[in-house]
């Protein structure tokens, strides 16, 4: 039975904000930014913390206000991987996820030029246009994982346009990839959430395809990111290995049957914790290269 007592309202915001989730998209734009940029200035800090707290209330808060109604039946929401909100929140949920974007908004306008403006506003559309009601871009199969990936690729594309970087081939093939990676994360996350998500009438790229075959389309997604990354110069064929702890997670539920799709969630927590492996992996490769 799940526990009724909840954290009082500060809490579950900061619960509803996924605070394993927060390096995810603070360290693309941190990343991005500081490579070209090469010090540390008021746009990074204020780009960093936008991204890793404010941005991530606003994608995940949103999504827990109107996702309300199919979480309630789902066991595995109420926790670290995802909040449970009472309808008493919804209301203060939405404030702080606008009031708190706001600001950081402002000065990240100020501090760029309106190629930055144009990417910053895509990177906020896509994180209301996927569970905002009208847009709903979670209930499109396929339009999903491409709207989930953005969530994390454009503060990585954000993070160089407000560096003024040059997008060279090798720059492009490397987001191209992280896009890969975000789709795959995406699609083989669903598959834990098929059975709720049909029976809350959500439509996704799990409920289309299947638990088996939306498996296996997120270890070709993988594939396709450690491919894409052997084609970039030296040292970046270094990263393509590490999405070989992704597949070895996932294999197991290649043939798994819709019915028993929630016994995915032992994947999506290996897979929680590759996150971390191979974001501190890729931080040393990026310290050996920025080395003279």
């Amino acid at each position: 039975m799940r526990a009724t007592a909840r954290p009082g309202v500060l809490g579950q915001l900061v619960l509803a904000s996924r605070p394993l989730s927060w390096i995810n998209t603070a360290y693309p734009f941190a990343a991005a930014y500081l490579l070209t940029v090469g010090e540390v200035d008021l746009a990074f800090v204020v780009g960093t913390l936008f991204f890793l707290i404010p941005y991530n209330l606003a994608m995940y808060g949103i999504n827990d206000v109107f996702d309300y109604a199919s979480d309630a039946a789902n066991p595995r929401k109420g926790g670290a991987e995802g909040a449970l909100l009472g309808p008493a929140v919804h209301r203060t949920t939405l404030i702080a996820a606008v009031g708190l974007t706001i600001p950081f908004v402002v000065v990240l306008l100020a501090l760029g030029d309106p190629a930055s403006w144009v990417v910053l506003g895509i990177s906020l559309f896509a994180v209301a246009a996927y569970s905002v009601p009208g847009l709903r871009f979670k209930e499109r199969p396929f339009l999903d994982s491409v709207t989930s990936s953005t969530h994390f690729v454009s503060p990585a594309i954000y993070g160089f346009v407000l560096a003024d970087a040059t997008f060279t081939p090798a720059i492009v093939t490397v987001l191209c990839a992280f896009g890969a990676w975000g789709i795959a994360s995406h699609a083989f996350g669903a598959v834990q959430d098929v059975v709720p998500d049909r029976a809350g009438g959500i439509a996704s790229i799990a409920t289309v395809l299947g638990a088996a075959r939306t498996v296996r389309f997120a270890m070709a997604m993988w594939v396709l990111a450690g491919v894409l990354m052997l084609t970039t110069p030296w040292p970046g064929p270094l990263v393509a290995p590490l999405v070989i702890p992704y597949l070895l997670a996932v294999r197991p539920y290649a043939r798994i049957d819709d019915r028993d799709s929630a016994r995915a969630n032992a994947g999506w927590k290996k897979f929680l914790l590759i996150n971390y492996v191979a974001g501190f992996l890729i931080t040393l490769l990026l310290i050996w290269t920025a080395l003279p």
